[in-house]
Order: structure tokens, then sequence, then C-alpha cells
């Protein structure tokens, strides 16, 4: 039950095949498609950090996805979101530090930091152009992933073929403004969520005023354990962590500091998504400026598209591939 919990609250490592890709290509000649299904552990940041990559064809680009949370990891069930990707793309997940099977590895000695963990997305970025030989890749960042990967968009557009935005942090002290008011609204005849979403201050500064924001919103969305104490324990379990990561992200604002980016950016919006508001991200997508946009609204999403419409988002991220492919 607590890792069920724990799972939703965010959103023995077996090592596979570990020969590299390079060995592999060196020695298959070019017209068959080498597969790939392994599991590695470079450094990254100082320390091992778990990288996962799938293929049937060493040939296709590459896909890495940014999981959200902070403190998430995609890893365990992503094939229910990527069966159909893996048809064009070979797949890239990566743990970040103190999450899923990097935290197995290694607990970071440090305390995560978003400048830490945005570099280390850029070390995994190369990281897997070497071993891949791929000039660029494709990226995907997911909720808190975008705290991420816009850093990369930002920096180093360059490695880049385009960037997939879902569900992405814009500017979250905003959001959480707008989801206080949501939950007020929502729970006005509820003497308890009344109480609790009256004493929330509109900074959002304490980790109990983001406790009481993630309880109210979860029992709207109708997942009943988060009213109970092991949702709160877990919750606060967190925090310990990733309080100090979540309080700059809060200070993030990517109107004021993203105007213009230098790769196609594709945004993918649940249309009930209150978490990250859907409003706020489609006026950034509509001020921002780039080579190529597109924005995609699911009409049946709150903020977990790829869990709520997962053959639908693989078939549009499939529809972007093909459109850049068509202009080349």
């Amino acid at each position: 039950m607590k890792r069920i919990i724990f799972s939703l609250l965010l959103a023995t490592l077996i090592p596979l095949h570990e020969s590299t890709a390079q060995n592999i290509k060196q020695a298959t000649p070019e017209n068959i498609p080498v597969e790939i299904n392994k599991s590695l552990t470079p450094d990254i940041g100082g320390i091992k950090q778990f990288i996962e990559i799938k293929t049937d064809d060493f040939s296709k680009p590459v896909l890495l996805f940014l999981s959200g949370g902070p403190g998430s990891s995609m890893v365990n069930n992503a094939n229910t979101f990527t069966n159909i990707l893996k048809s064009r793309f070979t797949i890239v997940q990566w743990d970040q530090r103190d999450a899923g099977k990097t935290l197995k590895l290694n607990p970071s000695p440090t305390q995560p930091s978003v400048e830490q963990m945005q570099n280390d997305t850029h070390e995994v970025i190369e990281f897997i152009r070497n071993e891949l030989h791929q000039e660029k890749i494709y990226l995907l960042g997911s909720s808190f992933g975008n705290v991420l990967g816009f850093h990369i968009v930002k920096n180093y557009p360059e490695l880049l073929h385009a960037y997939f935005a879902v569900n992405p942090v814009i500017n979250q002290l905003q959001s959480e403004k707008e989801l206080l008011e949501v939950l007020k609204k929502y729970f006005k005849e509820d003497p308890l969520a009344s109480q609790e979403l009256a004493s929330v201050d509109s900074s959002i500064k304490t980790d109990q005023d983001m406790f009481y924001l993630r309880k109210w919103l979860f029992q709207k969305e109708g997942k009943a354990y988060a009213t109970s104490n092991e949702f709160k324990d877990m919750f606060f379990q967190w925090s310990k962590t990733w309080s100090p990561v979540w309080k700059q992200v809060m200070y993030i604002d990517l109107p004021a500091t993203l105007k213009k980016a230098g790769c196609p950016v594709y945004f993918f919006v649940g249309k009930n998504d209150i978490q990250t508001s859907a409003r706020i991200t489609t006026a950034y997508f509509n001020a921002l400026q780039a080579p190529k946009k597109e924005l995609f609204v699911f009409e049946n999403s709150g903020h977990q598209i790829h869990q709520e419409e997962p053959e639908k988002f693989q078939n549009t991220i499939i529809g972007t591939l093909d459109t850049l492919n068509a202009g080349k």
C-alpha cells in the first residue's frame, strides 16, 4: 500500500545486456538492425546513475524521458506508454539522483538542487549521444521534468531535434495559487477542507501549505488515500529530500526567462490539469517564439497524460516526427 501511495504522490538493480552500442555497431553490418536492451550506470554528477536503453534498431532516433516528481521514476511502467513509440524511437529512461534505481545504487552525497539536476541532465544527454552515436536526440519532460528539459532547450538547443513539454512547470507559484482558489471553491461545503485550505498562505512557502494543496487536490481527483495518515507520512518523508528543490521550482518563471526556443517545441496539455495550470501553459505557448511549435490538448486527461491517454500520447509524438521529417 505504501509503495502505491508513494508512486501516486510523485508520479534490486538487474543488469541486462552489458555490451556497448559502439561494439555492436562495429561488429554488425550497417544494413542489419541492431537490438539493444540494456541498463547502464555511468558516473553522472559525481555518482552512479541508472540509464535504460531499449530499441529493436540501433539506428532509430533517441527519445529520452525526464521524469516528474521530483523524486519519481518512469522506468517500471514505461512499456504502457512506450509500446507504440518503440516502433519509431530508441527509448531511453533515466532515474534522476535520489530517485528509483539511481537511489538504490547510491544516495546523493549532497542535498539535490535544481542547478545540480539540470547539470546532470546535460551530462546524461552527452553520455547518450556518445553511447548511441547520435548528433541530436528527442527530449521529453513530464511535469517537473520540464524544469530540466527547458534548461536544455534554453542552453543547448543544438543537441535536440525537438522538445516535448508534457503538462509542464511554467510558473508554478501562479499555478499553485490558481489551484488553491479552485480547491476552496470546490470544497466550500466541507468544513475540514475549508479550514485547512484557508490556512494555506498564498506564497506557498511551507511544507504544510503544499501538503494541504496536494491532499485536497488528490481527494478531488477521487484518490481516497489522500486523507489517510499513511499519505501524510509519505508526503513529509518525501519533503525531507525534495522540499528544498520544490521551493526553487516555485521561483521559476519561464515567460520571463525563456522567450525564444532554438529548437522545435511541442506542448502537451491535459484539459483537466489543475496541478500545472493549463491556462498558464497555453498562454506561455502562445508567447514563445520557436522554429516550430504546436500545442496538443488532451480532452480526457488531467496531469498524467502518458497514463490517462497513452495511445493518443504516443501517436501524437509520432505524428510530430513525421511532420519534422517531411520538412527536411
